[in-house]
């Protein structure tokens, strides 16, 4: 895929995808790292789904499908991960609704860097260079 020839959105959601990662890796508390790192996922999959998607005309009504039921549809080589992010899902909204008790530090830490993983896969598969990897990141920040 050539990188010059994405469309607008996709460099968008991409640019957001790293900012909710950047929001997870600031965070303090447990819930706004884990609901960050999902949503930078998220992001990162509809930066694959704008680029990749095409309509198609449809005959009466269709059930609509979620953005990872989606990525399985346009990108099957990445149905493991959407299966993986879909499966927090309800963690993710329970964390967004204030609950403490959703997702565990662990769980967070690992999700964020599940994220930042995923978004330089989606990067690699639009064509473009990954970004760094949060842990180069991080080492820099605490040289800095």
């Amino acid at each position: 895929m050539n990188p010059y020839a994405l469309p607008a959105t996709t460099h968008s959601y991409l640019a957001r995808a790293a900012e909710s990662l950047s929001e997870a890796l600031a965070a303090t508390d447990t819930p706004t790292r884990y609901a960050c790192a999902h949503v930078a996922a998220l992001r990162a999959a509809a930066a694959l789904l704008s680029a990749r998607a095409r309509p198609t005309a449809s005959r009466g009504r269709r059930p609509q499908k979620n953005a990872w039921v989606l990525l399985t549809d346009v990108a099957p080589e990445l149905g493991e991960w959407a299966t993986f992010f879909a499966a927090g899902a309800a963690k993710r909204a329970a964390a967004e609704a204030g609950s403490t008790r959703a997702v565990a530090e662990r769980e967070a830490d690992d999700l964020v860097r599940d994220a930042d993983r995923f978004l330089a896969v989606i990067e690699r598969s639009l064509g473009l260079v990954p970004h760094a990897p949060m842990a180069d990141r991080a080492a820099v920040v605490r040289a800095g």
